[in-house]
């Protein structure tokens, strides 16, 4: 077993079977997590990032089956937030040490190219010390490109699966699994760091799936990948499929962390939504990236992307001072710090 951990960790090859038998295989778990840790260590220390998460729109033309701000939830809260919002938000997260803010929203049409580029233009003159991050879905590459220009240094877009069959059980017709994929590739060839990442235990996920998510990182090579448990939402046409195990989550986590032992992985919401103590667990099992919610407090509720997320306390920029104990007592550190990945 720990032969197995120690090749992958290696950067060996391995076979469907040997991938399978990591994933769903009957053993000690606690062996995955502590190599994943030591991983980490060898790499990034004890340092965990903070990034300061600004979810700018709950708009959004896309369907996805998942997703609560999908464009045919009718009972869904709806907002913007203008250019000085944002900025307002900026201000009081540098002063409490963040040195990244990610841009999160829905494909909302209102942020033409140039409003978004002014915005990056803006955080990135106020700030010239601190990183952006963009996270706006698919858009042409000529967008992708302006904003680059205007000083965005990241972009998140979540591949959600690394296979096209499953692809399009979790989205409409409109949708194409060539598309994000082409995104993702646009993006590292424009020179972002380029984060990817897929949810555990969606509807229709099964083994071969979570193989082809592997194999899809290990070929695209992103610098940051977010892992999290499928979490339903009531209002849309996945609400009774129960959702994803923290044990595997936690496993894929680990696994990422030995496939790309110089990535950045978010201890991400999800799983502090799934468990209390699920963000610890995945600075455990490798993560080293916590997104607090740097939002106004009166629309966080409002991005409603699945059930209960969480949004207050560790989980909110202003509950920092508890983050930083919950962590050290985990072992690690908050540092400030861009933290670019290696």
């Amino acid at each position: 077993m720990t032969d197995l951990i120690d090749r992958l960790a290696g950067g060996s090859e391995l076979s469907d079977d040997e991938w399978r038998f990591l994933i769903e295989g009957d053993y000690e778990r606690q062996l995955l997590f502590n190599k994943a840790d030591e991983v980490r260590r060898q790499y990034y220390g004890t340092d965990v990032y903070i990034r300061g998460l600004i979810e700018i729109s709950s708009f959004c033309k896309n369907d996805c089956l998942y997703c609560g701000i999908r464009r045919s939830n009718a009972d869904a809260a709806r907002y913007r937030l203008s250019e000085e919002e944002i900025l307002a938000c900026c201000e009081q997260g540098y002063g409490l040490g963040f040195r990244t803010f990610v841009l999160q929203g829905g494909e909302d049409g209102f942020h033409t190219t140039q409003w978004v580029e002014r915005v990056v233009s803006d955080i990135k003159g106020t700030y010239p010390d601190c990183a952006v991050t963009l996270s706006l879905g698919e858009r042409p590459r000529e967008d992708y490109e302006i904003w680059y220009q205007a000083g965005a240094d990241r972009y998140l877009l979540r591949h959600e699966t690394a296979s096209r069959s499953h692809y399009e059980k979790l989205h409409p017709a409109e949708q194409s699994y060539r598309q994000r994929v082409e995104c993702l590739w646009n993006l590292k060839e424009i020179g972002y760091q380029a984060g990817a990442g897929f949810m555990v235990g969606s509807p229709f996920q099964g083994m071969e799936e979570l193989i082809a998510d592997m194999r899809f990182l290990k070929a695209f090579q992103p610098h940051m990948v977010g892992i999290g448990p499928f979490i339903p939402h009531h209002d849309t046409p996945f609400a009774a499929y129960p959702p994803g195990s923290m044990t595997l989550t936690l496993t894929m986590v680990a696994l990422t962390r030995l496939l790309l032992p110089r990535a950045l992985l978010p201890a991400t919401t999800a799983l502090g939504t799934i468990h209390p103590q699920g963000r610890e667990f995945g600075l455990k099992a490798g993560a080293n990236v916590v997104m607090p919610n740097l939002s106004p407090a009166n629309v966080r509720g409002q991005y409603s992307l699945y059930d209960n997320k969480v949004c207050t306390g560790q989980e909110a920029a202003e509950g920092l001072a508890a983050l930083r104990e919950s962590v050290a007592q985990a072992g690690y550190q908050i540092v400030v710090d861009r933290g670019d990945a290696l």
